[in-house]
């Protein structure tokens, strides 16, 4: 009987077996090209702990509650030069009659089949269970080869659990701690011997990178089912058990020329409802993903309507200075007495009036109705955010809006607009010279910001004022003569 590897061994990595920590994904052109490895299991035994050490990130979820991670979690690993993605899975559980439980499972075999070298994750600590047996008859039917990870192995009086691994007619068995990066080295080399030679293309296009967006909303909204019906295919799971969605998913998507990196984020709850721990986390990860991105997709439920958890998302987002379309989902449903988008909208606006500059289509992520054109309108965004403002039309505006209505008098002092440009983008922003920058009143600025939108109609992207006192030209004679 051969004896497993690295049972007892201590971490002693040689070479880096990963990329820098949260490394953003390839382009979309890119993931056809590297390697695959799948990771699969039963729930809690590791799969997502062994992700994170490869990925060196934190992309995905742990805990001790089984179950946490669902959908496929996608991330690249970096081993002795080469690349290669490791794919995180639901956990494969019992209950094939279950919903959520067939669905996951099913995603965790979708996994395994479109992957180029497949690691079964089990349970040293837990021994060999019925479902190890199930999982690995399922795989045999695989073309692809298929290792077998006893983790939790992380002393040496663990080394003889493996052992019990052997009935499963596998050979050779990779002892490994997942948690304490015992036995990894030798799991990585097996991966690569088996993986294929594939050149990947450059990361960038033109010196352009993709255009990142966050999918976001309440729990249950049809995120998922959006995030599917755009890629083409079932990245995520869709359940009705809201929540389903806990890690926050990077997909690259080529639509046309264009390359875009769509992140499906947990559904965001209010605070005293979030009380589970991993929900907490979920939560932390979804704005995480917000922080990432450069625009952001809010998704609401035409049947339910606009909410004030809804606009309280829309709000993270337009505080974080992202470009924001508003997509109300499951039209096709919607009450007979409220489908009217022109009245919707118009309540949206007036309820929410600072989301009256946002953009909204009337979609359904069910039927696909409309989801074809958010492509375009995300294209009007992005350039709406990453504008550039002729500086020549700016002062127009300024000057112009200072005739129309002059800043109000602060303490006896009226302020004085001397000349604006543009200091930045994504979010586009201005700075305007003047003299008291402190006595600029909030009405005021609010009221310059409308001019400049209605004259570059700057639909869906936050646009900031900076308000800062002109350089004054005699400062350094005077300092001089002072010194005198």
């Amino acid at each position: 009987m051969t004896a497993p590897r690295s049972a007892h061994r201590p971490p002693a990595p040689r070479r880096p077996a990963h990329g820098p920590t949260d490394a953003p994904l390839p382009r979309a052109e890119e993931i056809e090209r590297l390697p695959v490895v799948a990771l699969v299991g039963r729930p809690n035994t590791g799969k997502s702990t062994l992700f994170n050490r490869l990925t060196r990130s934190r992309r995905a979820l742990v805990a001790p509650t089984p179950g946490v991670t669902r959908d496929r979690n996608i991330a690249v690993a970096r081993w002795d030069e080469r690349r290669f993605l490791v794919v995180d899975t639901g956990g494969f559980e019992a209950d094939e009659h279950e919903e959520l439980s067939q669905a996951v499972r099913q995603q965790a075999l979708v996994a395994a089949g479109a992957a180029d070298v497949v690691v079964a994750v089990l349970d040293g600590r837990a021994g060999v269970n019925p479902l190890d047996q199930l999982l690995i008859e399922r795989l045999r039917g695989l073309r692809q080869p298929v290792l077998v990870a006893i983790n939790k192995i992380d002393t040496v009086k663990h080394g003889d659990l493996v052992h019990e691994f052997h009935a499963l007619g596998v050979d050779p068995l990779y002892a490994v701690s997942a948690e304490h990066g015992i036995g990894i080295d030798e799991l990585l080399e097996a991966v690569l011997a088996r993986l294929p030679e594939r050149e990947p293309v450059s990361e960038t296009v033109d010196g352009e990178a993709p255009t990142a967006i966050a999918i976001i909303g309440r729990p249950n909204v049809g995120k998922s089912s959006l995030l599917n019906r755009m890629v083409g295919f079932d990245r995520a799971i869709v359940s009705a058990v809201a929540g389903t969605t806990r890690d926050a998913l990077d997909t690259p998507v080529r639509h046309g020329a264009r390359e875009y990196l769509l992140v499906d984020t947990a559904g965001v709850r209010r605070r005293p409802r979030v009380q589970e721990h991993i929900e907490r986390a979920s939560v932390v990860r979804a704005l995480r993903a917000l922080e990432r991105a450069e625009l952001a997709l809010l998704v609401v439920d035409a049947v339910e309507g606009m909410t004030e958890q809804d606009a309280r998302v829309a709000g993270y987002a337009w505080e974080r200075g992202r470009g924001l379309l508003l997509l109300v989902n499951k039209w096709d449903v919607a009450p007979a007495e409220s489908k009217d988008a022109k009245a919707f909208e118009a309540y949206i606006d007036q309820r929410y009036p600072s989301l009256a500059v946002v953009p909204k289509m009337f979609i359904s992520a069910r039927t696909g109705r409309n989801v074809e054109r958010i492509w375009a309108a995300i294209d009007r965004l992005a350039a709406a955010h990453r504008v550039r403002l002729p500086t020549a039309r700016v002062n127009a505006v300024i000057e112009r809006a200072g005739r129309l209505q002059q800043p109000p008098m602060v303490k006896g002092l009226r302020p004085k607009l001397f000349y604006a440009t543009q200091t930045a983008t994504a979010p586009p922003t201005v700075t305007v010279f003047c003299n008291g920058p402190e006595r600029i009143a909030v009405s005021y600025e609010r009221f310059l910001l409308n001019q400049l939108r209605a004259e570059f109609g700057l639909e869906g992207t936050p646009l900031r004022l900076r308000f800062r006192a002109r350089p004054r030209e005699d400062a350094g004679p005077r300092r001089a003569k002072r010194k005198k």
